[in-house]
């Protein structure tokens, strides 16, 4: 019997845990059981194809909001050119209303629910004839002859130890982020989460994590990101295991955990400052700053202790510290949204989220939503489109602002350039914004543009914005932002060709080659006792400014005397992927 198990990814660059797991719990059928990726982005022509030519007799498909759409969409075709094949649903997409997915899809013959591999197991014993009958298989939604529905006992939590390690072998998985999960379960009630319907947390064996963790060690894989709700629940569970990686950090790999930050006590805190830096990555669901948006959810939360905890992860300067905010909660109106992101704004995080609300079949709020006003999308991901508090209208408005945040905010492409322009709006938010809007007039939602097309849009925005602000057409402001940008640029990159807004490069590139030949001056600012000048000049490069960059940012005005910076992509900073950054004075080479 030829066995499939599918998992169908938001990108490229992700991977399917359950899929892994599900093959390695059923280790009597593993030699009939292969894997098979593939992503939203491809046509769903192409997977169906890829899926016939395997001429599987039974197919599993891993459900998840994000994937919903195509898997219905290939069910039905599949079923037309295989006939005799098995399909079957799996997942926190269909686990919730079994009867309903079937009723819509004839096509499918059963579906798992809740937690698979015991289910999966049992399952392959009926399909080889190891065993007789569906309906004595706890954990099943299914059909019986005469094509009435039947959901069979459900299955009590596992022993997170008798599960196998799902990954045998890395190689097909390089460049990919790999999925891990050390516990299930969390302690909160929050009501939009699926996770609030089991708050008995159950943890794997320290030893056996850290068995598995050294494997993840050993192969140098980029990026392990643990499944595991609240992480930090248990204190010493996540002592340990954060202990194991600083004593065992092979300086390359990153690990990812999604805690509660309130929950970080002082000694959780001061390991987490000792670490390498890039090291871990946290992610923090703050989700509003309103106390009562945060009663309504069941949110549990103190943003005063989040605050403080934030700034003690960042005086570490090792961490990437990822912050989450959600629209279209109960009792959150525009001009309160507006307020969360810039509370959640001023504390600097690496990253800010804005999301917007998924009312999630399962959820506490899902059986809440008539008493909330909520109003969402019929098909997956179930977003919000308006509740009492905030309109349609509005949401779109937050739209715009969550695109400007994910492109001006989340790339990291305009540190300086951003703290500079914060200086000349009211708030944070309402820089966004604007430039949301200036975004739709200029029709500039419509085109894919380059990251230099983005600084130029900005550059634009910015002057137009500045002129009707001063009266006129053109002010040193703007010449002093083009400064800012050159310099997040080479931060960056070391580019190919000159921004259109640099100034001339030509004025100083002699200074710039005498610098290069000069090895002494090389070893004192790069620090370093072998110095190969050809093959160090290109990690290299020389920009002049008439202000000081890092105090023009930061007041929000040019200051300072000129400077020389010298930028060193050799060695970046591991958190924000910058270059280092040395000012040199050309005067005393």
């Amino acid at each position: 019997m030829k066995i499939l198990l599918v998992g169908i990814n938001a990108k490229y660059i992700h991977s399917n845990l359950a899929i892994r797991s599900l093959r390695n719990y059923a280790a009597p059928y593993k030699e009939s059981i292969s894997l098979a990726e593939y992503t939203i982005n491809q046509y769903t022509e192409d997977i169906l194809v890829d899926i016939y030519k395997r001429k599987p007799d039974f197919i599993g498909f891993s459900c998840y909001i994000w994937n919903m759409g195509m898997i219905k969409k290939i069910s039905r075709e599949i079923k037309k050119v295989l006939p005799g094949t098995s399909l079957w649903l799996g997942g926190p997409e269909v686990s919730y209303d079994p009867e309903e997915v079937l009723t819509e899809l004839p096509c499918i013959d059963g579906i798992i629910c809740g937690e698979g591999e015991e289910t999966f197991l049992d399952l392959m014993h009926f399909y080889t004839g190891d065993r007789e009958g569906l309906k004595d298989i706890r954990g099943l939604c299914c059909r019986e002859e005469n094509g009435r529905l039947y959901r069979t006992a459900p299955r009590k939590e596992m022993d997170m130890d008798a599960i196998p390690f799902p990954y045998e072998e890395l190689t097909s998985l390089q460049n990919k982020i790999i999925y891990y999960e050390s516990g299930r379960g969390c302690p909160y009630s929050c009501s939009y989460c699926l996770s609030s319907e089991n708050r008995k947390v159950r943890f794997r064996d320290l030893k056996k994590v850290k068995e598995e963790l050294s494997v993840f060690l050993k192969d140098k894989v980029p990026q392990v990101k643990f499944v595991d709700r609240t992480f930090n629940c248990n204190h010493q569970h996540a002592m340990e295991i954060w202990q194991f990686l600083k004593e065992n950090d092979n300086g390359v790999t990153n690990f990812h955990f999604e805690i509660a930050g309130e929950l970080l006590r002082e000694e959780e805190l001061a390991l987490l400052n000792t670490l390498r830096e890039g090291l871990v990555q946290l992610e923090i669901g703050v989700q509003s700053a309103n106390e009562t948006t945060l009663d309504a959810i069941r949110r549990k939360m103190s943003l005063d202790k989040i605050r403080e905890v934030v700034l003690r992860i960042q005086e570490g300067r090792n961490i990437h510290v990822h912050l989450d905010l959600i629209a279209g909660l109960p009792y959150e109106d525009y001009t309160s949204f507006r307020d969360s992101f810039n509370e959640v704004y001023s504390m600097k995080p690496d990253q800010l989220q804005l999301g917007f609300l998924k009312v999630l079949k399962g959820s506490y709020l899902h059986g809440e939503k008539e008493k909330w006003g909520i109003v969402y999308q019929d098909e997956p991901p179930y977003e919000v489109l308006y509740t009492r508090w905030i309109s349609y209208d509005e949401i779109l408005l937050l739209k715009k602002v969550e695109s400007m945040t994910e492109m001006y905010y989340n790339s990291g492409q305009f540190e300086y350039s951003l703290a500079y322009l914060m200086h000349f709006f009211a708030t944070p938010f309402d820089f966004f914004f604007e430039l949301g809007n200036y975004y739709e007039e200029q029709g500039l939602f419509l085109l894919n543009s380059s990251r230099m097309g983005r600084y130029e849009a900005l550059l634009g925005f910015f002057d137009q914005y500045i002129g009707k602000k001063a009266g006129s057409e053109s002010t040193g402001e703007t010449q002093t932002l083009k400064h800012l940008m050159v310099h997040d640029l080479y931060c960056r990159e070391k580019l190919k060709s000159r921004p259109p807004f640099a100034e001339n490069f030509d004025r100083y590139k002699a200074r710039y080659q005498e610098f290069y030949k000069d090895k002494d001056s090389l070893k004192k600012y790069l620090g370093e006792a072998d110095i190969r000048t050809e093959e160090i000049k290109g990690m290299l490069h020389m920009e002049h400014y008439p202000l000081n960059v890092y105090e023009t940012a930061v007041s929000g005005r040019a200051v300072g005397q000129e400077q020389f910076i010298l930028y060193d992509y050799k060695n970046r900073n591991p958190l924000n992927k910058q270059a280092r950054q040395i000012p040199v004075d050309l005067m005393m080479v």
